[in-house]
């Protein structure tokens, strides 16, 4: 957010953006189940259940045989005594048969063998006795032990195939494309349901008319773009404007990550790319979404090695598709990026993506705009004035927009209130610029005073240098990592600076350091921070925007290797003489405006001691009160909206 936050930080640390500096307290900072689905999964819960009491049953079954059991002793004596009517001999170690009594009836008996009894047939065909051979029959019980495993292991891969085919991700369909398509005419989206972007939406209603009456365009001898990037910052609405030009057109819409398309498998990413184009074009008209793009879409022979992988592969297939020889009308390519000077310049020339989208942050109408569509959804009190806070968020994205009226919610209900109030809102875009109060924190008296008088060094800088912005809040409540905080805001949006305002911030920057000295003649650690900010702003006045007497020159580039994405390094394209006349630029530049700082301070060394002691009393003192307690004449420009108290 374009609002600076001036701090005293003992440890150099600062949980604000880096147009400020902050007092900190010296911190340094079961896995997935299987969704079993009895309705869906009916046949193989029946199948499970009846394996089960099959099991059951066999288990108490009685599979005993019939007859009492004899001793083998007694089975050779009713032999020999002629009481033996039949036997069958299983496995040559088991005897069943059959005793005929003194009064003629039969009883059934059986007996075990406890060694092979080589003779036993010829005794038994000595008494004329029936005899046969069979094997030893398989018991139930062990055929369902021993095929159990099996039943098991046939159930599991059963029913995971059936859990990979109802998730949509089908066995060996890797190549198949994960694009989700949205064709809800119930929660359609259009350029309605988007606040500001009025450039943006211009640009994208041309797509929008082609793909609802291409006719107008052809008989014109006009081809419409194939491609249109969407280029801006997180949070700014890429994706909600893809959406809502979908949703104008009335067609088919399919979105799709740009990381969706690499996989550990080779050939897949250019699969999907196919797969994704192939079901557009039997959807066309439709609109095509590729979300962050950079993730397959940067430049090629840019990694280690060469660079030929499987990224570039999918490169090379989105390529051909989107203009090659067998591209087809109908389906537009839409797709979003925050870093298009990393993507290949294949992807940017005249039939790809020729049309660059700049999504940008929104300014002071478009933000009131967007804050009053998500104040809808909430219940407001008579004390909420969204114009004012609009006004109070420069540089504030439609994400951080969202989150600022979630948040102010979110605090109303934790204190019980009924309606979201002003106050509300205020704490909120506090919690957001400076992290949550940190009431628990002890602090001790000395350690107080002296934070109080830093920040009321930042704080009385604001009303003596012509071209600061107007200070917000100046505290020395905890908040985050910060024991103090002094922060302001600019009355209106600003997209460039000039000398005397950098100058000015520089100053600004110094004011806790010259407090320090000024009462207690010596500095803290907290002075770190504001140190490292003016010296990093006074050096990119002299190297980047000539703004000494160096000259309208730019001393060294930016080394920002594409593979890594970041800026690691500045290339030195100077000589050492000139080096050293840098330096000497930055150093009368710092020097002039400590000069200057501490010139003001001394001046006005009541109200510094004033403003510092009232700090050490309330704690946290408003644009408005510090201009009442230092007798300085109200504001009058847009409704005081900077003076407003924080709770």
């Amino acid at each position: 957010m374009e609002c600076f936050v001036n701090g005293n930080n003992d440890n150099g640390s600062s949980p604000g953006n880096n147009n400020g500096s902050n007092r900190g307290n010296g911190d340094k900072g079961g896995g997935p189940g299987m969704d079993f689905n009895f309705k869906n999964n009916r046949f193989a819960l029946i199948f499970l259940v009846a394996i089960l009491s099959m099991f059951l049953i066999l288990l108490f079954s009685n599979t005993t045989q019939p007859g009492v059991e004899i001793p083998y002793s007694q089975f050779l004596g009713y032999l020999s005594s002629g009481e033996i009517e039949s036997v069958r001999i299983i496995d040559q170690y088991e005897i069943q048969g059959t005793l005929r009594g003194r009064q003629g009836e039969s009883a059934a008996f059986r007996t075990n063998i406890p060694y092979l009894d080589m003779q036993l047939t010829e005794r038994l065909l000595e008494r004329g006795v029936r005899f046969s051979g069979a094997p030893r029959p398989v018991s139930p019980f062990r055929v369902i032990l021993e095929m159990f495993p099996w039943f098991i292991g046939f159930f599991f891969i059963w029913f995971m195939f059936r859990q990979i085919q109802g998730s949509g991700n089908r066995a060996f369909s890797f190549g198949k494309s994960k694009a989700k398509r949205y064709i809800d005419d119930s929660r359609k989206l259009t350029f309605a349901d988007v606040a500001g972007q009025h450039e943006a939406k211009y640009e994208l209603q041309e797509v929008v008319e082609f793909l609802k009456s291409p006719d107008k365009f052809t008989k014109m001898g006009a081809k419409i773009p194939k491609g249109v990037l969407l280029v801006g910052m997180p949070g700014t609405g890429k994706t909600l404007l893809a959406k809502a030009c979908a949703g104008e057109a009335g067609v088919a819409f399919f979105h799709m990550s740009g990381s969706d398309f690499v996989e550990m498998f080779v050939g897949v990413g250019a699969s999907r790319v196919r797969d994704l184009f192939e079901q557009g074009r039997k959807s066309a008209p439709c609109i095509l979404f590729i979300d962050e793009l950079d993730a397959v879409g940067r430049t090629r022979g840019a990694g280690y090695g060469g660079g030929h992988d499987e990224r570039e592969q999918t490169l090379n297939q989105m390529l051909v598709e989107m203009d090659g020889f067998d591209t087809k009308d109908g389906v537009i390519i839409l797709a979003a990026t925050n870093r298009p000077d990393v993507l290949d310049p294949a992807l940017l020339r005249p039939g790809r993506f020729d049309r660059q989208v700049v999504v940008d942050m929104p300014d002071l109408a478009e933000r009131d705009a967007i804050l009053r569509i998500h104040a809808a959804k909430i219940p407001l009190g008579a004390s909420v004035d969204m114009n004012r806070i609009a006004r109070a968020t420069p540089g504030s994205s439609g994400a951080d927009l969202a989150n600022l009226v979630n948040e102010a919610a979110l605090y109303a209900a934790r204190v019980g209130r009924e309606k979201v109030e002003m106050e509300d809102f205020e704490e909120a875009r506090d919690k957001m610029l400076m992290g949550i109060a940190r009431k628990s924190r002890i602090v001790s008296t000395e350690e107080k005073e002296k934070t109080a008088r830093h920040e009321a060094g930042h704080a009385l800088l604001h009303y003596h240098l012509e071209n600061a912005d107007p200070l917000h809040k100046v505290t020395v409540v905890p908040r985050g990592r910060a024991l103090g905080v002094a922060f302001s805001l600019p009355e209106t949006d600003v997209y460039s600076r000039g000398k005397a305002y950098l100058m000015d911030r520089i100053k600004i920057a110094y004011g806790g350091y010259i407090a320090e000295k000024i009462f207690f003649n010596e500095t803290t650690t907290g002075v770190q921070n504001d140190l490292r900010q003016a010296s990093e702003m006074a050096r990119r006045m002299v190297i980047e925007w000539g703004m000494s007497q160096m000259g309208p020159v730019a001393f060294g580039q930016e080394e920002e290797p594409i593979f890594i994405g970041k800026e690691i390094a500045r290339h030195k394209d100077y000589s050492e003489q000139t080096a050293e006349q840098i330096d000497a630029a930055v150093n009368e530049i710092l020097n002039a405006c400590y000069e200057d700082a501490e010139r003001v301070l001394m001046l006005h060394k009541d109200e510094l001691l004033k403003l510092s002691d009232a700090l050490v009393e309330k704690e946290t003192l408003t644009d408005a009160e510090v201009r009442v307690l230092l007798g300085f004449p109200g504001r009058e420009t847009h409704d005081n909206q900077a003076s407003e108290p924080s709770t």
